[in-house]
């Protein structure tokens, strides 16, 4: 099974869509192309029990759980709500992600 090419990178500034999270932002901090998800900074918040190792103490502990792609969207600060990405080619032939409302620059 190949992975699809996302929407979305790591370190983009994304807005969940839907789900509990929803109307929330955040930066992807781990794109899971397997399984078709992303990791976003300080959302989708989880408990886990973990096992002492060595010098680490064992307890419950926090991170963030991963979301499903199809549930975010590019995150447009000009615009101040979720967008989709559009490609442009520039004189020089470079490509870049720009919002398709406003045209601003997606920046990573």
């Amino acid at each position: 099974m190949q992975a699809s090419k996302s929407h979305v990178s790591k370190g983009e500034t994304v807005m969940v869509i839907a789900g509990k999270e929803k109307n929330k932002t955040g930066k992807i901090v781990q794109l899971l192309p397997k399984k078709d998800s992303v990791i976003v900074e300080g959302l989708n918040i989880v408990k886990r029990h973990v096992k002492a190792r060595g010098n680490e103490p064992g307890g419950i502990k926090e991170k963030e759980a991963a979301i499903h792609i199809s549930n975010v969207m590019p995150y447009c600060s000009k615009c101040s709500k979720p967008v989709r990405a559009r490609r442009v080619v520039l004189e020089n032939g470079e490509k870049q992600r720009t919002c398709a409302k406003c045209g601003n620059v997606f920046e990573k």
